[in-house]
Order: structure tokens, then C-alpha cells, then sequence
């Protein structure tokens, strides 16, 4: 990361355009940090609010054809707009004016209107062309009516509040929702309810999702690398929906504390016990006050969102009985340590944890028991010399662990043989963590395990000899292991086998061992490379129910 200070040096005599976007107000003397006296440098800055130090250009809103134009490019429905011809344009027309003209309050009203009947959306317009509300230009209760689901999409509603539950304009991946709305919802373990869900509120304009691409097998669904972002206006009216009761009644409790700021409902209230069953909590950098003492004994979700170096849980944590889901993301540029996350180990119905940018050693430092743990994930967390000392004894601390991810963790250089000892795992996906060299070839004791990912491990050398053992493994994906030069000469006897990914620059240099003719359950092999298809042709006589489907190579920066 480049330091400001060295930014003309590296800059030099280039012309050089910085755009700095939605700055907020009072960050005039942060803007005069980037005024350097070079020849061919502007700076360009978008805000809500002119700062007079500076010259300024106000944006006017979109006259009434471009507003139209808009309107009905958001309403657009396998390519053709879903408001029927026959609506009058009298009440387009006025609701188009009570929208006044900002583009956001267009794109998230004209995605309401998608899926809706003619006649409810005839019925909607007439109602908002006679409404004083909508033609004051007000924002917010312009943006409020597109939450008017009607029919089975009323459900949409609580999913769209959720949605407050991380900071704007942050990527929050499709996983962490996932986790949030199987405990809270029963919306399915797959992912696959959960995703629709994103998807649909995508289409309507009320969040931004972008997804990778699926090659649509089911056991290929891995929703890790899947994102969403969301407008800052649109998670405010998020959060205002979702405190529309007492704080004592409210479903979800959604806390943002900036420097030392408590809120004020907490003063007010004298901690009175709330009945939420979701609770988040934002904070910044600088914040370094205790925790408030929240009584929340109904909480089944708690989502902390925080930027540190060191971040301490909230000591009343350990009185959430009900909690079954813990999200816990750090959005500093480096992992943070947790310091007192043995408060979790007395939670009997904890069922999943999610850490994103974390050091997992902190996890390490006193025994951890969590009996009632299913799911694990750690996304680009910070290993470093965390097993090297371990003596955790799995079968105790983690009877009931089912599931296990690891995404993009780049200093996980080898698997401890302890993880070997969680019998039940039936998921292990460890993807794009580049240094991971060797699995143990204790990974055999995993007798039940269904799904093994290792996709993007670009120096992992082979595949232990032992994977044979795992008779009920039914997918696995090599995809990117560029290391991988030879399968197990024994592959074959993974006689469960149905799908095998191995796209990517995968180099097998001998080509497939013999064994594989035993694959008699194989029925998909992905691949992206002709070399790769051709690979299977002596063995499409024996495995007869064999798909070998080439698919293009995926090239995507949305990572970054």
C-alpha cells in the first residue's frame, strides 16, 4: 500500500486523475492532504455536501426524459419493460416527478414494479399519483415505497432489513447471509434459498450482488466469492424500517458506534432487555470504549463488524444462550486479533462461526469447546504458527463439527493431522490459498466426508495416496492446483465419486492413472481445456454415464 506521502514520487510527471468518492461532510482538511503542487495532477471529488475551500459543480437531477428513460431501463424484464403499454402515462408521469429526479430513487422504484401483475401495478400508480407524501421530493419516503411487497414477496421485506446488518458500501459475501438466514429463517444449509433471496433483491434494485460463475451441478453451489454491496441511503432506510417498534419489541437490533458514541437508546432506556433476535454492531477505528451491557436473551444472530488491530468481543456475549450464529468481520486491511474469544466456549447452541480477517493463532491461547459447532469459516484469516503447537483434541472440543471453509488464507502452509479427527466432516473446501503445500495423509480418517474443494491451491504438490480411504466422497475439485503434476495411482477406488472439477492450468503429466476405470459413478468431469477433455476419451466405453463438459475459462477481477 502506497503511503501518501511517497504518492507524487510514485506518481512523477504522469497526467493523473484522483477521484475520491462520496466524501462526507467535514473532510475538507482530509481533501487538503491530497492538494500536492504538481503539474497534470486533479483531483476530483464527489459529495453530498459543496465544501466552500473548495471550487464546486452541483449535479442537477435528471430532467423529466432522461427520468423516464431510466425509470424504464430499471424496469426492464427479459429484455423489454414490465409495465404494459396500456398504464396511462398521466400517472407514470406523476410518479416520475414525485421520485425528483435522483437516479437512485428511479433504478429502486422502477425494480418494484418488476413481477407484478398489471393490475397491481395500475393499482400502485393511481395510489402514489394522489399521495401528498410522494410529491414533497422527500428521499427517503420516496425510496420507502419500494418496500411495498405484495402477496408471497412480503417476506422480501425482513430480508432487505437484514441487509442493515453490515456497513455500506463494504462487500458482505453471500456466506455470511447464508449463515444468518439458516438460523434465523430455516432458509436451507445449501446456500441455494439463500442466494435466490440475494438475487431477487438484486433485481429490484436494493442491493447490488455480484456473483461467480456456477457450472450449475449441485455440488458445485460455493457461495464464498459471491458478494453484495448496498447503497448508503438504502441501508439507512434499512435500519429505519427496522426500528419502527420499542427497542424492547424490536426483531433486530442494529447499533452503529462511531468513535466512543454509545446510542442513545442505551442511556435512555437503562439497559432494558431486548426481544431481538438478530443483534449487529459496527464500530471504527476509533472506538476503544468498554461494551455497554446488552440484555438480549432471545438473540440467535450476533454480527460484529469492526476496524482493529486487536478487537475484544462484547463480555455479555457469554449470557446469549440462544445464540446460534456468530459473524465476525474485521475490515481493516490487516488480520486482527480476537483477545477474548473464549467467551463463545460456554454457548451451547452455537451452531456456526464466520471470521473474516482474523488471526486465528488468538484463538488458540486457552482450550476451546464448542460441542454444538457445525460449520466453521475462515476467510482471508491470518494462520501463522497456529497449529505448530496445538494439542487440541477435536473429538472433544468439536464433536459436531459437519463443514469447514477456508478461502484465501495465504499463509496456511499445511493442515494439521488434529483436523483429521473431526469424523463427522462432511465439507472441507480450502480454496485460493496459494501456500498450502501438502494435505496429511492422515486426511483418511475423514470416512464421511462427501465434499473435498482444494480449488486454487496453486502449490499443493499432490493429493495423498490415502484420499482412496474416502469411500463416500461424491465431488471433488482440483480446479488451479498448478502443482498437481499426478493423480493417486489409486483414484479409482473412490468409488462414490459423481463430479470432478479440474479446470484451470492443471498439468498432468501422465495423464490419468489406470484406476480410474473404476470410477463407475462418475457422471460430470468439468474441464476448461480441450488437452484435459481428451484425457477421458479411452475410458468413455467403460464409464458409460460419464459427462466430460468443457466450459470457457472464467477471467474475473471482481475480487479485486
Amino acid at each position: 500500500m502506497v503511503k501518501l506521502k511517497e504518492l507524487p514520487k510514485r506518481i512523477g510527471s504522469n497526467p493523473t486523475l484522483l477521484i475520491l468518492d462520496d466524501v462526507w461532510p467535514g473532510s475538507e482538511t482530509l481533501l487538503e492532504k491530497f492538494t500536492f503542487h504538481m503539474p497534470n495532477f486533479k483531483i476530483l471529488v464527489t459529495t453530498r455536501t459543496a465544501f466552500t475551500r473548495f471550487s464546486s459543480y452541483e449535479l442537477k437531477p435528471l430532467d423529466a426524459k432522461d427520468a423516464k428513460t431510466l425509470f424504464r431501463h430499471s424496469t426492464l424484464q427479459d429484455g423489454s419493460s414490465c409495465i404494459p403499454d396500456d398504464i396511462p402515462d398521466e400517472y407514470i408521469d406523476k410518479m416520475l416527478k414525485g421520485c425528483g429526479g435522483f437516479p437512485l430513487a428511479l433504478e429502486v422504484i422502477g425494480g418494484s414494479f418488476r413481477g407484478l401483475s398489471a393490475e397491481v401495478q395500475l393499482s400502485r400508480l393511481r395510489k402514489w399519483s394522489i399521495d401528498d407524501v410522494i410529491s414533497n421530493l422527500d428521499l427517503h419516503k420516496c425510496l420507502q415505497r419500494s418496500l411495498e411487497f405484495s402477496g408471497p414477496e412480503v417476506k422480501f421485506k425482513k430480508f432487505f432489513m437484514d441487509l442493515g446488518s453490515f456497513p455500506e458500501d463494504r462487500r458482505t459475501y453471500a456466506a455470511a447471509f447464508i449463515d444468518m438466514w439458516a438460523e434465523l429463517y430455516n432458509l436451507g444449509e445449501d446456500g441455494v434459498d439463500a442466494s435466490a433471496t440475494l438475487q431477487q433483491l438484486n433485481i429490484r434494485h436494493l442491493a447490488s450482488l455480484v456473483m461467480t460463475k456456477k457450472d450449475g451441478s449441485e455440488f458445485s453451489r460455493y457461495y464464498n466469492e459471491d458478494f453484495v454491496t448496498q447503497h448508503d441511503l438504502l441501508r439507512e432506510l434499512a435500519i429505519s424500517e427496522s426500528k419502527q417498534e420499542p427497542i424492547e419489541k424490536m426483531q433486530r437490533l442494529i447499533m452503529d458506534i462511531r468513535e466512543n458514541a454509545l446510542p442513545l437508546w442505551y442511556t435512555e432506556q437503562n439497559q432494558q432487555p431486548t426481544n431481538a433476535r438478530l443483534i449487529s454492531i459496527s464500530t471504527d477505528k476509533l472506538f476503544t470504549s468498554s461494551w455497554c451491557n446488552i440484555q438480549a436473551p432471545n438473540v440467535e444472530v450476533l454480527v460484529l463488524n469492526f476496524q482493529s488491530k486487536i478487537y475484544s468481543l462484547p463480555e455479555f456475549v457469554e449470557k446469549m444462550d440462544k445464540l446460534k450464529a456468530v459473524i465476525i468481520t474485521n475490515y481493516d486491511f490487516f488480520p486482527a486479533e480476537l483477545i477474548n474469544f473464549q467467551l463463545l466456549k460456554s454457548l451451547s447452541n452455537l451452531k456456526r462461526i464466520r471470521l473474516e480477517r482474523v488471526s486465528i493463532p488468538s484463538l488458540f491461547k486457552a482450550p476451546l469447546w464448542l460441542r454444538s459447532l457445525k460449520k466453521l469459516s475462515l476467510f482471508m484469516c491470518s494462520f501463522g504458527l497456529a497449529f505448530g503447537n496445538s494439542t487440541m483434541k477435536v473429538k472433544d472440543a468439536l464433536p459436531n463439527l459437519m463443514e469447514i471453509n477456508i478461502d484465501y488464507c495465504n499463509d496456511l502452509v499445511e493442515l494439521p493431522a488434529w483436523l483429521c479427527d473431526v469424523i463427522l466432516l462432511e465439507k472441507l473446501s480450502i480454496t485460493n490459498c496459494h501456500h498450502l503445500s501438502a494435505l496429511p495423509k492422515e486426511i483418511k480418517m475423514l470416512e464421511n466426508l462427501i465434499v473435498l474443494r482444494l480449488r486454487s491451491c496453486t502449490e499443493l504438490s499432490e493429493l495423498p495416496d490415502s484420499i482412496k480411504c474416502l469411500q463416500k466422497l461424491r465431488f471433488l475439485d482440483i480446479s488451479d492446483c498448478l502443482g498437481i503434476r499426478n493423480l493417486p495411482k489409486d483414484i479409482g477406488e473412490l468409488r462414490n465419486l459423481e463430479e470432478l472439477h479440474m479446470k484451470g492450468y492443471l498439468n498432468l503429466r501422465n495423464g490419468l492413472p489406470q484406476s480410474t476405470e473404476k470410477l463407475k459413478q462418475l457422471k460430470l468431469v468439468i474441464c476448461d481445456d480441450e488437452e484435459r477433455a481428451k484425457l477421458w476419451e479411452p475410458f468413455k466405453e467403460v464409464l458409460t454415464n460419464l459427462e466430460v463438459r468443457k466450459v470457457e475459462k472464467e477471467i474475473s477481477l471482481s475480487w479485486l
